[in-house]
């Protein structure tokens, strides 16, 4: 038995300024890693190619793994980034396999394909029509028909934050690896329903989104292979954005169906709840001093999410409205992860650890598709430190997988601790700071761009959190990023 097992994975925010070259798909090195290095990537990782291998070594098979490419949220992907991921996953599809396992996102733009897994999954059934294809998507997934048209299996995540990356890769794997034993026929329902949930509400341990995971585990629990319901990534202007239900069965497709249609019928139930109420900066920056002021000593801190920021949803990760509304209102014993910026990274490496600098610190992208100019903030402090900005997740998402910040410093303000950081990374795992030096629980303020993924490693050290709408391309506000290709009607753009 051999098997090609392969990632490509990117969530893209059509709003993005950030580009999305092949070098974006790599960690700490030029280009995504090929066999030997891949695995080596990936091996003992809490990822769905990590599944994939695992699975594969234990049923003993050969296996190739022609690419493992995944790049943080950004702008449409790159042509030529785009061509090469998928020319080399189909030129290992053409020299022959009995099955083809795919760690996919499942919301990749390029250039010129508006669904990137769709389209890779057609040239793959163009070289071979009939091999069993089985795929793990991620939960921010926006289905287009022809995912589910020319793959076997699809699973997504269950959770979100996503601690059960691996297990997606479980679930998509042993269905495949079932239906080549002769022990399975996956037989596959999906569907999408019109409506377009805000992202700050579809964490997967608040509801409705909660209740909706524990149905797709429960039907699971009943007999599926696979039940899934992908809240979608409305920071995409395409036509399916939104939410979407894939049900996979053992050769019953009526079951199937009717798995579906009940996934998606509580969805809709639900879409008011899926709304997200956009809190004032000045009003949430007045809550945060005042839960600041009454909480017990050492209770940890209050958490200020810079949440229309956020680059794990896209976010250029440098706009100062909601740090520059802290330094404003002075507070103190704050740390703040991060800001991206490079070039003030540069001079302060120029500078040194312990010198003093003024910075114009931030605001270098301009963000047209939502008419907003690059604003920076001059910003004054002690250089505290410098390094290379490497470091591996704890966990529980991503847990093993290589972070790197690239060249990093931490600019001290002297009430303010502000990371400056040059590749994007978002704050989810508690090792982003230890490797700068930073004891968050220790902090009064700790002010994150991040919207739900937070949770994961840190939301343990929060006395309380306040959501701060500054600025940026992760916007929870549909009017300002100006949705005009997603199908319509679809709520809550429109009244349904």
């Amino acid at each position: 038995m051999k098997l090609v097992i392969a990632q490509m994975k990117h969530e893209t925010n059509t709003f993005s300024p950030v580009p999305t070259p092949l070098s974006r798909f790599a960690t700490g090195c030029d280009v995504p890693p090929e066999g030997a290095a891949a695995v080596a990537a990936y091996r003992g990782t809490g990822s769905a190619i990590a599944a994939f291998i695992d699975l594969a070594e234990a049923a003993g098979a050969d296996y190739v793994v022609p690419i493992a490419a995944a790049a943080s949220p950004s702008g449409p992907v790159d042509n030529a980034a785009f061509e090469t991921m998928a020319g080399r996953i189909c030129d290992a599809v053409a020299q022959g396999c009995d099955a083809v396992l795919l760690d996919l996102h499942g919301a990749m733009v390029t250039q010129t394909h508006d669904d990137g897994e769709g389209e890779l999954l057609r040239r793959i059934r163009a070289i071979n029509p009939t091999v069993p294809i089985g795929v793990a998507l991620d939960m921010h997934t926006n289905l287009y028909d022809a995912m589910g048209a020319h793959s076997n299996v699809i699973a997504g995540y269950h959770t979100y934050p996503h601690v059960d990356v691996y297990e997606t890769g479980l679930r998509a794997g042993r269905a495949v690896l079932a239906m080549l034993a002769g022990k399975a026929k996956p037989t596959m329902a999906w569907g999408r329903a019109p409506m377009l949930p805000h992202v700050m509400r579809q964490g997967s341990d608040d509801s409705p989104n909660k209740e909706l995971q524990a149905r797709c585990r429960a039907i699971e629990g009943e007999g599926a292979l696979c039940a899934s319901l992908f809240v979608g990534f409305p920071n995409a202007d395409i036509e399916f954005a939104g939410l979407s239900v894939v049900v996979v069965t053992d050769n019953d497709q009526p079951q199937a169906e009717r798995w579906r249609d009940e996934l998606l019928a509580l969805a809709w139930a639900q879409r008011q709840a899926f709304v997200y109420q956009i809190e004032p900066l000045t009003t949430s920056m007045a809550r945060a001093k005042a839960l600041a002021d009454a909480k017990p000593p050492g209770s940890g801190p209050v958490v200020l999410l810079d949440h229309s920021d956020n680059c794990a949803s896209g976010g250029t990760m440098d706009t100062m409205t909601v740090l520059g509304a802290m330094l404003d209102a002075g507070l103190d014993d704050a740390a703040a992860f991060a800001i991206f910026d490079p070039t003030a990274v540069q001079q302060m490496i120029a500078a040194g650890v312990g010198q003093e600098i003024t910075l114009q610190l931030g605001g270098k992208l301009d963000m047209p598709s939502i008419g907003l100019t690059g604003q920076p903030r001059s910003v004054t402090g002690r250089i505290k430190l410098l390094c290379d900005g490497r470091y591996r997740n704890r966990g529980p998402m991503f847990g093993g997988e290589l972070s790197d910040m690239g060249p990093t410093a931490v600019l001290d303000t002297g009430k303010i601790q502000i990371v400056v950081i040059s590749n994007h990374v978002e704050p989810h795992d508690l090792a982003a700071f230890t490797a700068v030096g930073i004891a968050p629980e220790r902090c009064r303020f700790l002010m994150l761009k991040s919207r739900v993924h937070w949770r994961a490693g840190l939301r343990s050290l929060a006395h309380a959190v306040v959501e701060c709408a500054g600025t940026g391309v992760c916007s929870s506000d549909y009017a300002l990023l100006g949705l005009h290709q997603v199908r319509r009607p679809i709520y809550p753009i429109d009244a349904m």
